[in-house]
């Protein structure tokens, strides 16, 4: 056995005997590097890594484009930590299909949340649900810059009668900044209020994510759905 199997086999029998928690943010990388840079020291890369993005989440954070930026770092490389990434996000969405009714506001934040995982612009998604709290289907209605996502109200209501839905909540991130709403948010939410009204469907919030948090338009605003038809009547 090499010296350098004998460190690889260290650190994994480490992680499984007592997981990640007490790792430093470069071995938590250089272990991951094991299965994707066979037989050489991953230990100089993830150093380089680590230095370049300045932590272990910002390394996972990062497009394949960048990541091929460090020097050592090829598509495989590159790939194989995109992918870890973005296998969290779809496992939970996976798993959250199991869930059958999501009842209350939070309950549909936890069921979102998985969709932005790896999302590094702004996206749009609208949650579709029945009568019962049943989600019937999640779709990715726009997708934007890293300041603005396109959201057409015609495509929201369309998808909402086509999934047969009586209550929706629209979600979006902010990939770069705070979970704060902003005013074209604000308005986006007062005028898909009103359409869908007008087809009997209920929204019942806009939810605004941002690394790992949200923030509930409704709530935050102490808004009702008549305050938000109101309020986008004064304007």
């Amino acid at each position: 056995m090499s010296m350098h199997d004998g460190h690889r086999q260290r650190l994994k029998s480490r992680f499984l005997q007592e997981g990640l928690d007490h790792f430093e943010e470069k071995h938590a990388l250089e272990l991951l590097l094991f299965y994707c840079v066979p037989r050489k020291d991953t230990s100089p890369l993830a150093y380089r890594l680590i230095d370049h993005f300045k932590s272990f989440d910002a390394v996972l954070d990062a497009t394949p484009k960048e990541l091929m930026e460090v020097d050592g770092v090829g598509e495989n490389v590159a790939a194989f930590l995109s992918l870890l990434k973005s296998s969290w996000g779809y496992y939970g969405i996976v798993k959250n299909k199991k869930q059958k009714i999501l009842s209350t506001i939070k309950e549909c934040a936890e069921y979102l949340q998985h969709y932005f995982v790896s999302k590094s612009v702004e996206t749009v998604y609208l949650l579709c649900l029945d009568a019962k709290g049943k989600a019937l289907c999640c779709k990715m209605i726009g997708e934007g810059s890293v300041n603005s996502a396109s959201v057409s109200i015609r495509k929201i209501v369309e998808t909402a009668i086509n999934a047969n839905a009586t209550t929706v909540v629209l979600a979006h991130n902010h990939p770069s900044g705070l979970a704060v709403p902003s005013g074209e948010d604000i308005q986006t939410t007062q005028r898909l209020v009103k359409a869908l009204e007008a087809v009997e469907i209920i929204l019942a919030d806009h939810l605004v994510f941002a690394e790992g948090e949200y923030v509930s338009i409704v709530q935050s605003r102490g808004y009702s759905f008549r305050n938000l038809i109101d309020a986008g009547d004064t304007q």
